[in-house]
């Protein structure tokens, strides 16, 4: 996948595009069945499925306040990208001048001009332009005038336990992590929710109580709810299964987050190399034990959960049914 930073490295433009637009945080399965909609139709044009995204999210511009945490990085994001098909990612810089474009000349200076479109691919929420006052209809009529035709995918809709019906989207994703829900977040990401950063060194309780620990730094990315958790450490490409803490250490008094991962049977130094912590399912919540060696006894069952766990990666227990609606 070929990658352009800035809109202005999108010259020449890029002809017969089926072209889809967002911010595309936590590239879900609704992102991603608008991925597969424009595969669908480049197949039929012989055109470049082309990815117009956002960095940093325009509301951290428009609105700081209300700017969401981040779900995914940019690198994950372009990953994401590549592996659901697209030939092109573009990542705009959300610069107030971009952001401040009315809707007709957000279609023609940036969707006409640099892409020049057969077919545009969103979903029914797809809002643009200054104010996010264009809509799915708004970009119809305009992009009807140079012969591109606008296909809008149905939201898609998880039938999950006991006939409860989850309605795919970033802010459900959201709160799912914040609640330490990671198996439905899991769910309707289509993969499991996975936290990208640095391992530090830490205060190396683990390791006295026979659970050496690789402590996780982080950057704008939402942790999931404090609890203890069942995964997967992915390392220089190799997955090792792994239990995760992320709390303040109540046995010890602790204050701030501290996000640590023990990796089943590996010895290997991991200081200062990046890991990927991918979160299966809450095994439990955090708690304060009478003694250090309570503590060792209850980490020693959370192992045995997380060796005995049979989820394949990437695969959630759960039954789950995926529909459009």
């Amino acid at each position: 996948m070929k990658v352009h930073f800035g809109l202005e490295q999108v010259d020449p433009p890029i002809e017969r595009a089926v072209l889809t637009i967002g911010n595309f945080d936590g590239f879900h399965r609704a992102h991603q069945q608008l991925l597969a909609q424009a595969g669908l139709h480049a197949a039929n044009t012989g055109g470049p499925v082309v990815v117009l995204t956002f960095e940093p999210h325009p509301l951290t511009v428009v609105a700081p306040t209300k700017a969401p945490p981040r779900l995914s990085p940019l690198e994950e994001k372009l990953r994401c990208f590549a592996e659901a098909g697209a030939d092109v990612a573009v990542v705009a810089r959300s610069d107030p001048g971009l952001l401040g474009l009315e809707a007709e000349r957000f279609v023609e200076e940036v969707v006409r001009r640099r892409f020049q479109p057969t077919h545009i691919v969103e979903g029914p929420s797809f809002g643009f332009g200054r104010g996010r006052k264009g809509t799915a209809d708004t970009l119809r009529r305009l992009a009807a005038a140079f012969g591109c035709e606008v296909h809008i995918v149905e939201p898609v809709t998880l039938q999950v336990d006991e006939g409860e019906t989850l309605l795919v989207s970033s802010s459900l994703i959201r709160r799912l992590i914040r609640e330490g829900k990671v198996r439905r977040a899991a769910l309707c990401l289509g993969r499991p929710y996975a936290l990208i950063g640095t391992v530090v060194e830490g205060e190396r309780r683990g390791a006295t109580l026979g659970f050496p620990t690789a402590n996780l730094q982080i950057r704008e990315q939402l942790v999931p709810g404090h609890g203890v958790f069942a995964g997967n450490a992915v390392l220089e490409g190799a997955r090792h299964p792994c239990a995760v803490s992320i709390g303040a250490k109540p046995t010890f008094d602790g204050q701030a987050t501290i996000i640590e991962a023990h990796l089943l049977d590996f010895g290997g130094d991991l200081y200062g190399k990046t890991l990927r912590l991918e979160f299966d399912r809450r095994l439990r919540e955090q708690q304060r034990f009478g003694s250090p060696e309570a503590l060792a006894a209850q980490l020693h069952r959370d192992v045995e959960a997380v060796r005995q766990a049979s989820c394949p990666p990437g695969e959630p227990r759960d039954g789950v049914g995926v529909q459009t609606t």
